[in-house]
């Protein structure tokens, strides 16, 4: 899976994995991560989603990293929000009041780039990514944020009744992938197929989403 394919996606509309309201999760666990206001919060791979700007009025300073200028565009028109754009290296920031996303590589990102991060907000990224990408996404947001702690979503399901994204990822590769943070708990797990049609008409029997906090 390369840029184009997330270029592509956003080009035909085809972002079911757009959320049109804020998560119920982050409203509900984002507390658990005990952040100040005021404090950065990262959003990789973060779309168009409202939940940064739910983060934002709790007082965050949000900055998201998206490969789509599509997405980037979209969210401020979409939001009613005058941006400022500047270029800084191979990518492009677009920033009003407490927003910044960074429209460009999520992998070509450097921590001076991305500045200290108090927090992380992970709804749509790691499963995003098929199972040979996920290592190194998690290895690069490390290197990125080494000390934040993260509020983690995954979904779960038998990943040959459906070709990704969204992908599957077990709780047993959660756990494999973040063996090194000093604590890793699901908060919440729960078969969520029922109020999704599009994933039951795709021919799924069972969709479980999880939440993780994952502290440093």
């Amino acid at each position: 899976m390369d840029a184009d394919f997330w270029h592509q996606r956003w080009e035909n509309n085809n972002i079911g994995f757009h959320l049109g309201q804020v998560n119920p999760y982050l409203v509900e666990y984002w507390p658990t991560l005990e952040l100040h206001a005021g404090s950065r919060v990262f959003v990789p791979l973060c779309g168009k989603s409202l939940d940064m700007l739910w983060l934002a009025e709790q007082g965050y300073d949000v900055i998201g990293v998206e490969i789509s200028p599509l997405a980037v565009q979209a969210f401020f028109e979409e939001n009613r929000l005058s941006p400022t754009v500047e270029q800084s290296g191979a990518f492009e920031l677009w920033s009003v009041e407490q927003i910044t996303l960074i429209c460009g590589d999520f992998f070509e990102l450097k921590p001076s780039q991305l500045g200290e991060v108090a927090g992380v907000y992970d709804r749509a990224s790691l499963i995003a990514l098929p199972q040979e990408m996920r290592a190194d996404y998690v290895e690069h947001l490390n290197a990125l944020c080494p000390t934040a702690p993260r509020l983690l979503i995954t979904l779960e399901y038998p990943q040959e009744q459906m070709k990704g994204p969204p992908f599957s990822v077990s709780s047993e590769e959660v756990q494999a992938l973040y063996e090194d943070h000093s604590s890793l708990i699901r908060l919440a797990a729960s078969d969520v197929l029922e109020s999704n049609e599009r994933f039951k008409a795709r021919g799924l029997t069972s969709l479980v989403e999880s939440v993780w906090r994952i502290g440093a």
